[in-house]
C-alpha cells in the first residue's frame, strides 16, 4: 500500500559516455540551428511568436510559447505560416529576447535554446481565463504582437483534470514508431478521430467542476501543438494547456524521453499546487500506468482517481500490446478505473463522488 508520505522522485544519473555522446549531439544540433538562424535574418524574415495557453494561479502564471522564423505567404498572416509541414521547418530562435506584457506590466524574458518559452512571471490576476502579449525580438528586428490565453486557477478549487491525448482523446490506429512522424505530416486535424465519449465525459466533469482546469499531457512535439489546439476546439474538448516537450537532445539525454517528461510535468504540477486532487486520463498503450502509478505512490495526497483507457485489440497490436493493470493497482490505493469509451468511464467516476 502507499505511504503518506512523499517519496522523492530520483534521476538516474548518465554515464561519462552517455554525457560525452549528448555533449557532441547538442553542438551539432546546436550548430546546424545556428547557421539556419543566421541565413534566415540575413535574408530579411522576421521572427514570429507562436503563443500557447498558458496557465498559474493569482500571483504567477507560466508562459508557453515559441520563437520561430519561417516563410510567410503575402495572403498568410503570422500565424497561418506554421500550420502544417512547416511548422516542422521553421527556424528557432535560439536565446530571444521577448517581451510578456500582462496588463500594464511588461516582463522581460528569453527563449531558451529551443526557441521555446517557457517561464513563470509574477502577476496578479483573478481566477478564470486571461489573454496576455508576446513580442519577440532577433539582431534588432521586432516580431508582431500575439495574444496567448491563460487560465488562473482558483485557490479554492481542489479538483483539476490531466489528460494524455495520443489513443486517450484522439484514435490514432498506428504503430508507435511511426506516430511521430504522422504528427509530423498528417497536416489537417479532420483526419483526426476523436475517441468514443470522451468529449462528453470531460464536458461532463466541467459542468460538475467548473473552476477546475484541464491539462492536456503528451510526449508530442511543440510543433503539432496548433494542429493539437484545433483538434480539441473542434471535437468540443475544454480548452486548457498543452504540456508538450521539444525535439532534439537534452543536457542528459541523445534522445529526448515522453516518459521523462511526463514525470516532470505531473512532478511539476505537484509542487506549484500541493492543495490540488488531478483526475489522471491515459491508455494502456504507452506508459501511462507506470507513470500515473508512480506518481500516486509519491504524491497520494494529489490523486483523485486514475481513469486508463483500454484500448481495442487492434490498437494494442499496433501500440505493441498493453501492460497488466493489476501490478499498478496493487502499489497504490488510488482509484483506478479501466474502461474503453467515455460512457464507460462517466459510470464509474459518478460511483466514486466525481460526477
Amino acid at each position: 500500500m502507499a505511504s503518506s508520505k512523499r517519496r522523492p522522485f530520483r534521476r538516474r544519473t548518465p554515464s561519462p559516455a552517455v554525457e560525452q555522446a549528448v555533449g557532441r549531439a547538442m553542438r551539432v544540433d546546436d550548430a546546424i540551428r545556428e547557421f539556419r538562424e543566421q541565413r534566415a535574418l540575413r535574408r530579411g524574415r522576421v521572427p514570429s511568436v507562436v503563443p500557447y495557453t498558458g496557465y498559474g494561479s493569482t500571483s504567477w502564471v507560466r508562459v508557453l510559447g515559441r520563437v520561430l522564423i519561417t516563410k510567410q505567404l503575402p495572403t498568410e498572416t503570422p500565424q497561418e505560416s506554421f500550420r502544417g509541414w512547416r511548422s516542422f521547418t521553421g527556424i528557432p530562435v535560439d536565446g530571444a529576447p521577448v517581451r510578456v506584457t500582462v496588463g500594464d506590466v511588461v516582463h522581460h524574458v528569453v527563449a531558451d535554446r529551443g526557441g521555446v518559452i517557457d517561464v513563470r512571471v509574477e502577476v496578479e490576476l483573478e481566477p478564470g481565463w486571461h489573454r496576455i502579449t508576446l513580442q519577440a525580438e532577433a539582431e534588432g528586428r521586432r516580431s508582431p504582437e500575439v495574444r496567448a490565453p491563460v487560465f488562473v486557477l482558483d485557490p479554492s478549487s481542489p479538483f483539476g483534470v490531466v489528460s494524455d491525448i495520443d489513443d486517450t482523446v484522439m484514435v490514432t490506429a498506428l504503430p508507435r514508431p511511426l506516430l511521430a512522424a504522422w504528427n509530423t505530416f498528417v497536416l489537417n486535424e479532420h483526419a483526426r478521430t476523436p475517441t468514443p465519449g470522451m468529449a462528453v465525459l470531460y464536458d461532463r466533469i466541467r459542468d460538475a467542476h467548473p473552476a477546475a482546469p484541464f491539462l492536456y499531457l503528451s510526449t508530442g512535439a511543440w510543433n503539432v501543438a496548433p494542429t493539437l489546439g484545433r483538434f480539441l476546439g473542434r471535437n468540443l474538448y475544454p480548452p486548457g494547456p498543452l504540456l508538450l516537450t521539444d525535439w532534439g537532445p537534452t543536457p542528459d539525454r541523445v534522445f529526448r524521453s515522453g516518459r521523462a517528461h511526463k514525470i516532470d510535468e505531473l512532478e511539476r504540477l505537484a509542487e506549484e499546487f500541493p492543495d490540488v486532487k488531478w483526475l489522471l486520463i491515459g491508455d494502456d498503450g504507452q506508459h501511462d500506468e507506470d507513470t500515473y502509478s508512480g506518481f500516486a505512490q509519491r504524491h497520494p495526497e494529489n490523486v483523485a482517481a486514475i481513469c486508463i483507457r483500454q484500448l481495442s485489440t487492434s490498437e494494442a497490436v499496433l501500440a505493441g500490446g498493453r501492460s497488466r493493470k493489476d501490478q499498478r493497482e496493487r502499489a497504490t490505493d488510488a482509484d483506478w478505473t479501466y474502461a474503453p469509451d467515455g460512457a464507460a468511464f462517466a459510470t464509474a467516476l459518478e460511483q466514486n463522488g466525481i460526477l
